[in-house]
Parts: C-alpha cells; sequence; structure tokens
C-alpha cells in the first residue's frame, strides 16, 4: 500500500531542543537549608553540578522547567503568566536565597496558540500564587550558579492522563521550534518517597520497584515505556516526578536522544534521580535496516538475509533488539528526497516472519516498485531520506469522534474487502474528516458506500 503523497515527518521536524535534564528537587540541597544535612546526599550535589556545568555549555536562551509544586489543576496545565517572578526559601527558613526571573512570553504565548488551535487544555488562566515554586527554585540554584543567561517558562502539572501529559511535551516542542528557540527542558521531580522505613512517608513494596523501573527506563531513553506504569501503582509508590518527566520526554518528540545516568540516591528514604538527554541524529536499527536493504538490492540485485545480514549495521556494542526479530507487524517505509517523497509502501498487517523482515521487503519495494515514482538510482543514495513507520495492531471504531489526525491513522474498509490506509501526521492533513476522505480515495471508495472505520497507531523510526 502507498503512502499520500505530501507526506513529511512531523516528529522529527523539532530541532530546537538542544537537551532535557531529570532533576530532583530537595530544598535539603541547598546548603542554607540543609546547614550540612545536605552533605548525606553528595552524589546527588555533584550530579547537579555537572548538569549546571553543562547547561552552562550549552548557552540556551530558554530553560523550561516543568514543576509538581507550580499551579496544578484537574483538568488544566497552568503556565505562568507574565513578564517574570520571584521567590525565595523563605519558607525553608532561608530567605536571603532569592530569585528573580524573566519569563520567555513569546515562547510562552506559541505555546498557548499551539494548544489552542487543537482545544488542548492549557494556557495561562488561573495564576493563584505568582511566586517561583521549590520545585522550579531547586534547579534553579544549581544553574544559576553557572549561567546566568536565559529566560525561563515554567510550566505545571494536572491531572490529566500520562498520554496528555505526553502531548503536552510535544506541543512545547513544536512551539518552541516554530521560534527556532535554542531551549534546554528541566524535569523536575523526586522519585518515591517511600525507600526506607525513617523516610518521610515510610517504606511500602512500590517504592524501591518504581525507583528501578524509572531510572532503567530514563537510563535507555525508552520514553515510551514512560506511558506504561499504571498510575495506581505509582501512587502507591508516591512519586513526585513522573508527570514531569513525561512531559520532558514528549519534547523530544520522537527523536532519538543519547541518554546519561548521573546518579541516583535514596539515603532520605526519597530517591533522587539525575540523568542528562541529548539529541543523537544518527538513525536507529530500524531505517538503518531499511537503507541497507534497499542499497544491496538496487546496487547489487541482492535481498538481505536477515538477520545475519543485521549484523553489519550494528555499532559497536549495540546489539539487535530483541522485538525487530521476534515480534510481527505491518510496517510502511518512506523515502524523502530534497524534503519531496521519492517512495512509500507499506503493509498494514504482518505479511512476513518477523518486522525485520517486513521492513527490508518493504523498504526494496517503495525503492523500486511504487508507480508514483521510477527506480530510486545509486547515484541519489546519498541525497535519501528514510523513515520507518511500525503499525500497531488496528482497532474497530464507530465514529469520526474516536480518531485523531496527529495521534491514530485510520483504515476504511467496504464489506467487498477494498481499504484504504492514511498514516498519522502526515502534512497537509488537518482535519479527521480529511483524513478519512483520503483514506477513501485511496481505497477507490465512495462517500455513498457502505464502509468501516479502524484506527491504528505507529512507532515512528528516523
Amino acid at each position: 500500500m502507498n503512502c499520500h503523497l505530501p507526506i513529511r515527518d512531523l516528529l522529527g521536524s523539532n530541532v530546537s531542543v538542544i537537551a532535557s535534564y531529570m532533576v530532583p528537587h530537595p530544598p535539603l540541597i541547598v546548603p542554607a537549608v540543609g546547614r550540612g544535612g545536605e552533605e548525606k546526599v553528595s552524589k546527588t550535589i555533584a550530579s547537579y553540578r555537572k548538569v549546571a556545568a553543562e547547561i552552562a555549555s550549552l548557552k540556551p536562551e530558554t530553560i523550561v522547567i516543568i514543576s509538581p509544586h507550580s499551579v496544578m489543576y484537574s483538568d488544566y496545565f497552568h503556565i505562568s503568566p507574565g513578564d517574570g517572578a520571584e521567590g525565595s526559601f523563605a519558607m525553608f527558613r532561608a530567605p536571603e536565597v532569592k530569585f528573580k526571573e524573566e519569563y520567555d512570553k513569546e515562547l510562552i504565548d506559541a505555546i498557548c496558540s499551539a494548544a489552542k488551535r487543537e482545544d488542548f487544555p492549557c494556557g495561562t488562566k488561573g495564576e493563584r500564587d505568582p511566586e517561583l515554586d521549590h520545585g522550579t527554585m531547586v534547579p534553579l540554584w544549581f544553574i544559576r550558579k553557572e549561567y546566568k543567561g536565559g529566560k525561563i517558562v515554567r510550566i505545571g502539572l494536572s491531572g490529566l492522563s500520562f498520554n496528555q501529559h505526553f502531548r503536552l511535551g510535544q506541543i512545547i516542542a513544536e512551539a518552541i521550534d516554530s521560534l527556532n528557540r535554542r531551549a534546554v527542558i528541566v524535569g523536575s521531580g523526586d522519585l518515591s518517597h517511600k525507600l526506607q522505613d525513617y523516610g518521610p512517608y515510610g517504606f511500602a513494596a512500590e517504592g524501591p520497584e518504581y525507583d528501578s523501573r524509572i531510572m532503567d527506563v530514563m537510563g535507555r531513553a525508552a520514553f515510551d515505556e514512560l506511558l506504561k506504569f499504571d498510575e495506581d501503582f505509582c501512587d502507591r509508590a508516591a512519586e513526585c516526578g513522573h508527570r514531569s518527566f513525561v512531559i520532558m520526554a514528549g519534547c523530544w518528540n520522537n527523536r532519538r536522544v543519547k541518554a546519561h545516568v548521573y546518579s541516583h540516591e535514596d539515603v532520605t528514604g526519597v530517591g533522587y534521580g539525575i540523568c542528562s538527554f541529548l539529541p543523537d541524529d544518527k538513525p536507529d536499527i530500524y531505517v538503518r535496516l531499511a537503507r541497507l536493504s534497499l542499497e544491496s538490492y538496487i546496487r547489487d540485485g541482492r535481498r538481505l538475509r536477515i538477520p545475519e545480514d543485521i549484523s553489519g549495521i550494528l555499532d559497536e556494542g549495540e546489539n539487535i533488539p530483541e522485538e525487530l526479530l521476534s515480534t510481527r507487524a505491518g510496517a510502511f517505509v518512506s523515502i524523502h528526497k530534497n524534503g519531496d517523497l521519492r517512495g512509500c509502501i507499506g503493509t498494514i498487517g504482518p505479511t512476513s516472519s518477523s518486522v525485520a523482515q517486513e521492513i527490508s521487503n518493504n523498504a526494496v519495494s517503495a525503492s523500486t516498485r511504487d508507480p508514483r515514482f521510477p527506480p530510486v538510482r545509486v547515484s541519489e543514495f546519498d541525497s535519501l531520506e528514510i523513515n520507518v513507520d511500525v503499525l500497531m495492531p488496528p482497532e474497530d471504531i464507530d465514529s469520526l469522534d474516536k480518531l485523531d489526525v496527529r495521534k491514530y491513522g485510520v483504515i476504511v474498509s467496504t464489506p467487498d474487502g477494498r481499504r484504504g490506509l492514511l498514516l498519522p501526521d502526515l502534512e497537509g492533513v488537518d482535519t479527521v474528516e480529511d483524513q478519512v476522505s483520503i483514506a477513501m480515495y485511496k481505497g477507490g471508495i465512495g462517500s455513498h458506500e457502505k464502509y468501516y472505520l479502524q484506527r491504528f497507531m505507529v512507532v515512528r523510526h528516523r
């Protein structure tokens, strides 16, 4: 099945998020507050200093801080409004530690406008306390010792789903990119508060389990797994920062990132984890497999042997992901040249023994058998951009209300077996009605005919 012609990988378009950080916010680690007690978390302090030095080296124009202790509503994400804000650690017996920060009003407006366009519950309404909170000030205490530049944006959490928090991160990234702003994202939040009997909230078995899982997930930058945490489990673990981390992850908008774990401590009965995330623009193994497949076939007339030939595209120390060989799924391979579509063919469901074989087969077809284009030539190899979409199993739906052009692709089918498919996040496809209409056209389905709808999600690789 072919792709819709004017396709562009929107999820890879944000290039202005230059780094992000997962950090804790115990006031204890500020010496004027800790008064010597901060020495017990020396690993966390040393890691924080490294993060601050790295941010200073990056010289961001804006620092976006996501704080659980900013204004929070059950059904709305609050962004602090105005020209700026002040704050201090007075409530922690250190009023001499003060902050005066300027807000990036242009970026705040861009985020709010992007949210309004899709009726997303986010904005600057409902400011209850304009003073900076400690979830914002603790990261700033370290950062401002190394870097005085950059305005800030302060964003709170909500009681909405993890998926909604992730979507907010995507909206933030789109706004940052629209302004070509060099921005750093700080996901502020402690981990479990139930790690030790002597801790402030006692012990729960879910506490150490949460910390172990979150440090593993963040250490691999496996951001999709953040959405799979059960919310009741997170509540039993008494975690603080999960939603902050989900928003931060959404800001990467499915870009590849390199994760680095600085430290994890639980000596106070509360988990403090620090990780950094920097862009990794090398294509992932799914895309490398697609490229090797089409180049091998076009240059030598040889189809890859799976899995034997995959070893040739692995980096040192890299292993083939288990799911690439052990699972079956439909996949689309799209090829672009100078921003224009050069070929795209895929399968709605699995037709091969593994995802790896599916990708390899469809890469060859997209480069040589898309009827809209002549076969790709060897001379074009260096100018090609390749994306791979792995399709999740489709689910039946009974109305257009259950579609979302950004999140879901659509399959339109008729009782006699005709069907048309359209991937999510396509340039120029802005409404559900457009999405369904194009899918029907591709399937040769008239508007007067009876048809059935299915939706599906994709995992996009670039």
